[in-house]
């Protein structure tokens, strides 16, 4: 048997990666994408060097140890080594921080998001708790606690690996998550000093130094109104835990790296974020955030997946010829990517739009925009994250459900992006609600229009205009609803999904004739062209 598959290969992420580059020259002005290019080429450079350092290791997950030799309870977590090296460069080079910094007004985002989308899948997803930390600073921000932001912000903010924190959740418990009315967790007011009591059922990355958490104050109504908002340091100076009990680590279908916990809480020390009820209301500001993270480490996986089959198919041979030279190969990557570049203009959209709202500078129009294409993004990208890395697995064939390839776990960690940050359906549900206050469907329609307007080239505008009767066949199903609500609610996800795809469409034909006017670059047109007869198939 002497034969030996060469195995796929990844460059620099950055340099490779060619939508990515069009898309910041569109997108940002020269001065910006100058400034911020070297710190892209080298997250560049450390995800390619992080997927072939992770096929030379056998995988890791985090370990808890409860107990040490004497009996004494420590609850120590070791961390993974892909977890110990990217959590430094995560401070270094600001993908928590860069997001809030005004140097680059509001392109803020947009390079916050272009740092993440490198980053994500070499992480590991310690990206988890750097979206946590941006929407607990965004939070704290909002909440108009002038001494709590003081103390926290300059920690969760900081680009020195010393001095930055990241944030837990505590939100869900075994009541629920997306829904927390019945959260149980009680807030206890002793000596002057807030004191958490319950059992938080799912904490992800508990080794974070601190963590926002609901609980009900002593005395609150029953439901959602009742619960207050809470800021909590889990560990001293020594690092010891404060009042925290870790009963254990969850046994998870993907992202094994990412140490998740049920904890308890005995007495935790605690303090308000903002006032002593509404604390459901008081998380509201981070959702855009932690949901467009959500987005874009979505299509940040679907770019791996389909890099390395991409690459591979120009290395592995059947029946006479590499499989990119095969038709039907050729075209099921190039479905997939139509899906993906489609998915990554919609993800980097909502960013844009995140950054001009933060910065003041976004016009009613574009915060309603923001309101109704957040949740969209989120669901969209999460379903399709899953199907394309499914995809990708397959285009390995047998050694593409090998574990040591690495594709089963681009699989499995997928998983994970429809059911954070709120499930398809939750999320299909939010956007109808939405619709009641950000203009309807038309305020989406209008934006179609717009973009619409910037295309010259004949086969994009053909493009544009299916994205728009894509959009507007769903609003007339919509109005059709609309007096029935079960009716409306059982169709929501179609109804979610029809406008995501469409306005998804209508930004890749944008930037497809973009493309092809100023680098007269025509792949982006085929993608857009071939994502258009899907979405009419």
């Amino acid at each position: 048997m002497s034969f030996v598959q060469p195995a796929p290969q990844l460059g620099n992420q950055y340099r490779d990666d060619a939508l990515l580059c069009s898309y910041l020259r569109r997108a940002l002005d020269a001065r910006t994408l100058a400034a911020i290019e070297p710190d892209l080429d080298a997250l560049g450079q450390f995800a390619a060097e992080a997927w072939a350092s992770a096929r030379a290791r056998a995988d890791e997950e985090p370990i808890l140890t409860q107990w040490d030799a004497w009996g004494n309870r420590i609850d120590r977590i070791e961390l993974t080594h892909a977890w110990r090296m990217a959590a430094p460069l995560a401070a270094q080079y600001g993908l928590v921080a860069a997001g809030h910094e005004s140097i680059h007004g509001a392109a803020a985002r947009t390079h916050q998001f272009s740092l993440v989308y490198l980053y994500h899948c070499a992480s590991e997803f310690h990206s988890c708790p750097l979206a946590m930390s941006d929407g607990a600073a965004t939070a704290i921000k909002a909440s108009g606690n002038v001494e709590l932001a003081a103390h926290a912000l300059p920690h969760l903010l900081s680009r020195d690996p010393a001095r930055h924190w990241i944030s837990g959740q505590w939100m869900t418990e075994n009541a629920g998550g997306s829904d927390v009315s019945n959260s149980e967790t009680v807030a206890r007011l002793v000596d002057g000093q807030w004191r958490l009591y319950g059992r938080k059922w799912f904490a992800s990355a508990i080794n974070t130094q601190m963590a926002l958490a609901l609980a009900r104050p002593e005395g609150a109504p029953p439901g959602a109104d009742g619960l207050a908002l809470f800021y909590l340091e889990s560990r001293d100076a020594q690092g010891r835990l404060l009042n925290v009990t870790l009963d254990r680590l969850k046994h998870k279908l993907g992202t094994r790296e990412l140490p998740t916990a049920e904890i308890h809480l005995d007495g935790a020390p605690a303090r308000l974020v903002a006032g002593a009820d509404h604390g459901v209301r008081a998380i509201a500001p981070m959702l855009n955030v932690t949901r467009t993270w959500n987005a874009v480490c979505a299509v940040a996986t679907m770019r791996r997946a389909l890099a390395l089959a991409e690459d591979y198919a120009q290395r592995r041979r059947a029946f006479g010829k590499p499989l990119d030279e095969q038709p039907l190969h050729r075209a099921t990557l190039a479905n997939l990517r139509a899906q993906f570049e489609a998915a990554f203009h919609l993800a980097f959209h909502v960013a844009e739009l995140l950054g001009l709202a933060q910065a003041g500078e976004a016009s009613p129009a574009q915060q309603d925009r923001l309101r109704l294409l957040t949740p969209l993004a989120k669901l969209w990208t999460g379903k399709l994250a899953v199907v394309i890395a499914s995809e990708a697995c397959e285009c390995f064939g047998g050694a593409g459900y090998l574990e040591d390839t690495g594709m089963p776990q681009l699989l499995r960690d997928a998983q994970v992006f429809p059911i954070w940050e709120g499930t398809t359906n939750v999320l299909a549900l939010d956007f109808l609600r939405a619709l009641r206050g950000a203009g309807g469907a038309q305020t989406l329609i209008d934006a179609q229009h717009e973009l619409r307007a910037e295309i010259e080239t004949s086969e994009l505008a053909r493009c544009a205009a299916i994205a728009s009767s894509h959009a507007e066949h769903a609003a007339g199903k919509l109005e059709s609803l609309r007096h029935d609500r079960d009716a409306l609610e059982a169709n929501a996800r179609d109804i979610a999904f029809a406008f995501a795809r469409g306005f998804a469409l209508s930004l890749a034909a944008r930037h497809a004739d973009w493309a092809q006017r100023n680098e007269n670059a025509t792949a982006y047109a085929v993608s857009a062209s071939r994502f258009a007869d899907i979405l009419q198939a």
